[in-house]
């Protein structure tokens, strides 16, 4: 009897110890990365958390900007990654999230010049040369209907031109007018307050799609900076 009883009690015992191995060998439950970044970094905030293409690394997205998360360590990593193609993946996912936002732009306070099928969208600045470089190609095309909107971030002086854009009868005349270099007409009537208030909200409008410099556009959901006609006659072909 004392034996059976010994060989139950032998059996109980490692139940238990099976049991208590088993608990303290479970690994703890993983931290999401987004509870962990907002733990580590409580003051930053952030739209959006994603895996990069490095393993344990993080995308994140803040309103137009990009950088990386490093959970292991409690990181933040601020720059580009680069493939071996030399293209950085970090330039490509800005231009991504831009062309996203560009959709939600209300085009009826654009200046709309042409009514060919191809949309372009694009952000200019009247005394930017490379703008009016980049305005000429797209006059000499018939195919295209183009949705301007004005950011003279580098020429703030420019603000008088686009106001007489904006509040003139004729906006595609002025605007052609303007971006060949000529003067404001002696006649053209001052800016009213709504006008000025559209020209401030372009400006509101570029930053918010995270337009850094002009001329930059938007064709075919792709984002296109700079004066570069090859991207243009590939993208509207």
């Amino acid at each position: 009897m004392s034996l059976k009883r010994g060989f139950v009690s032998s059996l109980l015992s490692a139940a238990i110890l099976l049991c208590l191995a088993g608990v303290s060998s479970a690994a703890p439950e993983a931290v999401k990365p987004e509870v962990a970044l907002r733990a580590a970094f409580p003051q930053v905030n952030f739209d959006s958390i994603s895996p990069s293409e490095i393993p344990g690394l993080y995308e994140v997205v803040s309103g137009q900007n990009v950088f990386y998360y490093y959970p292991e360590k409690d990181l933040i990593v601020v720059g580009e990654i680069v493939g071996k193609d030399l293209k950085s993946r970090t330039v490509e996912r800005k231009a991504a999230l831009a062309a996203k936002l560009v959709k939600s732009l209300p085009l009826d306070k654009a200046v709309k010049i042409g009514d060919g099928k191809k949309v372009v969208i694009e952000f200019t600045d009247p005394d930017c040369p490379y703008c009016r470089k980049a305005s000429e190609y797209f006059t000499k095309r018939s195919d295209v209907t183009r949705y301007v909107f004005f950011a003279p971030m580098a020429h703030p002086a420019a603000i008088t031109k686009i106001e007489y854009v904006l509040g003139a009868e004729n906006k595609a005349e002025a605007y052609d007018a303007m971006m060949l270099g000529q003067e404001i007409p002696a006649s053209a009537k001052p800016a009213t307050d709504a006008v000025k208030a559209l020209a401030q909200e372009h400006l509101a409008m570029a930053k918010k799609v995270g337009i850094q410099g002009t001329p930059t556009f938007f064709i075919n959901d792709q984002q296109v900076v700079g004066m570069d006609t090859k991207k243009f006659d590939e993208l509207l072909k």
